[in-house]
């Protein structure tokens, strides 16, 4: 299966591909009534993408806890302010539900960090990463993945920006949706090409 995909994909190739963003509804969940809705309308559905970001640290041995979740549907985009949540319970719970199928990409250590705020046993993730190397490419992370089965490419612009700002900016926000929602897609375009 390893000649279906191309052995090396550089930096250059992916720069020419055209740009990937999420352009339907962002919530930014930051109130518990907000949480509540939102955790509503992703319990009714099959299949969502997921993704953390941290504020970045730049010395060793310093540590930031999760400062955002995103949970996307193809129409919506969650992004919920765990910290300002005070690590909501209802959120965690659905890490445990396995009716409900998290997509992610490199989500170990997302995991990891969100067990440290709250332990959890996770239930029905699946990690694109693995998923990509059962099906044949030696290419991993979101970038590259994005870039095989989407012919697109995604910005990684807001990366080490600060999560904890007061107000996420448009760039940020957008940012965060497409980080997640691009998981679905990868997934869908997994699936439709015949490899799951």
């Amino acid at each position: 299966m390893d000649n279906l995909f191309p052995e090396h994909i550089s930096k250059e190739d992916i720069r020419k591909l055209p740009l990937l963003c999420f352009e339907n509804a962002i919530e930014v969940v930051d109130t518990h009534k907000k949480c509540q809705k939102a955790l509503q309308e992703l319990k009714a559905c099959d299949l969502i993408g997921f993704d953390t970001e941290t504020k970045p640290t730049f010395n060793k041995g310093e540590y930031n806890p999760t400062a955002l979740v995103q949970l996307a549907t193809e129409h919506c985009a969650y992004l919920f302010r765990i910290g300002i949540l005070d690590y909501p319970k209802p959120l965690f719970d659905l890490f445990t539900d396995d009716s409900v199928v998290k997509l992610g990409i490199s989500i170990a250590d997302d995991l990891k960090d969100l067990r440290r705020l709250r332990p959890f046993i996770p239930r029905g993730f699946v990690d694109l990463n693995h998923v990509a190397k059962e099906i044949g490419t030696n290419h991993i992370g979101v970038r590259k993945l994005a870039a095989i089965f989407l012919d697109g490419r995604i910005s990684k612009s807001q990366q080490v920006t600060n999560w904890e700002n007061e107000i996420l900016t448009e760039a940020q926000r957008r940012y965060a949706a497409t980080d997640a929602w691009i998981c679905l897609k990868i997934h869908a375009a997994m699936r439709s090409k015949g490899y799951l």
